[in-house]
């Protein structure tokens, strides 16, 4: 059988680990064994936190479309299923922008769907 001997693949992988794991802390950031284990495990929480960050953008859309649907005397789901049942296409991304930014045009929203 051959030798193996690596050459730059093994300096390219270890320097890759090291720089991903730039910014750790102590032996995390500079130990190839140690930074390895770290780099594995921050790979998952980013996995883990980017799941986390739709749904809590989700609850702060709905969270402000509530605040300003209770300002003009409607409740957060009634609100919504007055905007199914008219068929207005609007998202609620779009609705808490509309809500946070121009409530003049959120208030006209609601008045059209109360009537």
């Amino acid at each position: 059988m051959s030798r193996v001997k690596r050459g730059n693949v093994r300096t390219k992988k270890r320097r890759g680990v090291l720089a991903r794991t730039k910014g750790f802390k102590w032996r995390r950031k500079n130990v190839y064994k140690i930074a390895k284990d770290a780099a594995r495990h921050a790979d998952a929480r980013s996995y883990i936190g980017r799941k986390q960050k739709k749904r809590t953008m989700r609850q702060l859309w709905n969270i402000k479309i509530n605040a300003a649907s209770r300002k003009d005397g409607i409740s957060y789901s009634k609100f919504m299923h007055a905007l199914n049942q008219k068929g207005v296409k609007l998202d609620r991304k779009i609705l808490a922008d509309i809500a946070e930014n121009n409530p003049e045009i959120f208030k006209k929203i609601v008045t059209k769907l109360k009537d």
